[in-house]
């Protein structure tokens, strides 16, 4: 008898030996079907990777709007298909880089953008109409979209040639990351409002990324992370079906946004299992018609929490395996860390060798020559069964405590990730999980590392620079259209609310003065302290 002592990061069983036997009930039209097709077990589209491989983006943002302009410039010559955001945390949580919440943390994990005219820089010299950019921001999303749309506006750039995604996934905040700003329902109603402005407005946009890679960061299990992701993408669908929307209207346009881990076998099951899964729910809960929408899209990112500020350069080994699995589990846009994101913001030359990794798997590898190579596979297809029948179980679990909001109400999938997440660090602690450079094959002294710093001063520079905008901006036009806004949050199934936010932007609002109107309105979160 096979040896199954062996566990999976999901805590589902490893055998040593798989044969014929694992796949006795395996039905391969059912469950595989062919590529581009229902249930899209192996793949979304019928050619994958041997038409064009994955978008390859490269996720950066720091300091200010010029230092983050000339890194992008840097990696679109570089190579680089898409660009991907990160915004610093006053940014995140809908502040201005002047608010006293926001003192030490400008610029300081992503970059500050306040205003229109900070989104005219980053951008400066990019060509909207050809690049996708991806941008990771969620209870202020609908500000950075219409920013991102006025900018391509003076560009000359007509909205419905936009290609990218906005994250706008904030229940997932709720769940493990922090950054939401309103309460559950005014945030579902707000991201409501974001499907049907990008319906009509802004056709090409990606207007969700449900993410399940920061549960997994918070500890989450590969099941735990499809399954709570997945269950707060049927809480989206619900809201917009709610809100009036036909499903075949924006379910097309849903994206979703995974980690990739080193443990390779189990994280390519887990991206077949999930395209099989959410495939079934979107033809047969939500009875969706067009294809499109039966499709799970999706972004990966490799693991940061598996990378060790402990001899950094071996996160280049890990990145690339990581890497890897996202590529043979089919993925669409792949962002690969930096080797010395352990320890700082990335040098210009980490985030070379990130894209490079990218490159190389695309372009040196065999893996784009053929599609879903791991399938009929005893060991693959027998993993992905099993996390299959594992992420429905949990997805359960969430429908029969209400559905994602009210489980998050309850604290449910906070408390199931903690619970791994204790498991995981005691492992590591115990050196039952080896984790190179850390708990084995150490090394007595470590090579000098000269990181990356943001300087401290561009915190007053912003300051100043908004000091100057709303001296010189028409305060008078800005109120009014801050006012509607209000007019129209407080109007439950009234008027979009992005139309006079727009209106505000472009009167240089910015985007600290918008979240506020809407906090005046709807007020903040404040979440359930379990003791």
């Amino acid at each position: 008898m096979a040896d199954t002592t062996a566990r999976s990061e999901s805590d589902l069983p490893i055998k040593s030996v798989y044969d014929a036997d694992d796949l006795a009930s395996f039905d391969p039209a059912a469950q595989l079907g062919e590529p581009g097709r229902y249930p899209y077990t192996r793949g979304v589209y019928p050619t994958m990777y041997t038409g064009k491989p994955w978008t390859m983006r490269q996720y950066a943002g720091f300091g200010t709007a010029k230092e983050s302009n000339e890194r992008y410039h840097q990696l679109v010559s570089a190579g680089t298909g898409g660009l991907s955001v990160a915004f610093d945390l006053p940014t995140q949580m809908g502040y201005d880089s002047d608010a006293p919440l926001s003192s030490g943390e400008v610029g300081k994990v992503g970059v500050a953008i306040d205003s229109l005219e900070d989104m005219r820089v980053l951008f400066n010299g990019l060509p909207l109409d050809k690049i996708s950019t991806s941008m990771t921001i969620n209870a202020p999303a609908s500000t950075l979209l219409l920013l991102y749309q006025l900018v391509a506006a003076e560009q000359g750039v007509e909205a419905k040639q936009l290609a990218g995604t906005i994250q706008n996934d904030v229940l997932k905040e709720y769940i493990a990351r922090g950054t939401y700003i309103y309460p559950p329902a005014e945030s579902l109603r707000l991201i409501s409002d974001i499907f049907a402005y990008c319906s009509k407005e802004v056709p090409r946009w990606n207007t969700i990324s449900i993410s399940g890679y920061h549960m997994a960061e918070a500890g989450a299990t590969p099941a735990q992370e499809i399954a709570f992701t997945l269950a707060n993408g049927i809480e989206y669908c619900r809201a917009a079906q709610a809100a009036g929307l036909d499903v075949d209207t924006f379910a097309p346009r849903l994206s979703f946004f995974f980690v990739a881990r080193t443990t390779l076998l189990e994280e390519v099951a887990k991206f077949r299992a999930a395209r099989r899964i959410w495939a079934r729910v979107m033809k047969e809960t939500f009875n969706a018609q067009n294809p499109k929408s039966q499709m799970l899209r999706f972004h990966t990112q490799t693991a940061g929490v598996q990378l060790t500020a402990q001899q950094p350069e071996v996160n280049l080994i890990r990145v690339s395996l990581q890497a890897l699995g996202a590529v043979l589990g089919g993925t669409q846009s792949l962002h690969t860390n930096s080797f010395d994101e352990a320890i700082a913001l990335p040098t210009q030359k980490a985030a070379r060798l990130a894209l490079r990794t990218q490159q190389v798997i695309a372009y040196e590898t065999d893996v784009c020559k053929t599609i879903d190579p791991f399938a009929g596979s005893y060991v693959m297809e027998s993993m992905t069964d099993e996390l299959e029948a594992s992420i429905t179980q949990l997805m359960q679990a969430v429908e029969d405590k209400g559905g994602a909001v009210k489980a998050i109400e309850q604290g449910f999938q906070k408390q199931e990730i903690e619970r791994s997440a204790y498991r995981i660090q005691l492992e590591i602690d115990d050196a039952q999980r080896t984790v190179v450079g850390l708990n084995k094959y150490t090394i007595d002294e470590e090579e000098k590392y000269v990181p990356l710093r943001v300087d401290p001063s561009i915190e007053a520079e912003q300051c100043a620079r908004l000091e100057k905008l709303r001296a010189e901006r028409s305060q008078s036009t800005v109120d009014e259209a801050l006012g509607r806004l209000k007019k129209a949050a407080e109007q439950r199934g009234g008027e979009n609310m992005l139309y006079p936010m727009k209106d505000a932007l472009a009167a240089m609002a910015t985007g600290g003065e918008v979240s506020n109107a809407l906090r005046d309105v709807w007020g903040t979160y404040t979440p359930r302290v379990a003791f």
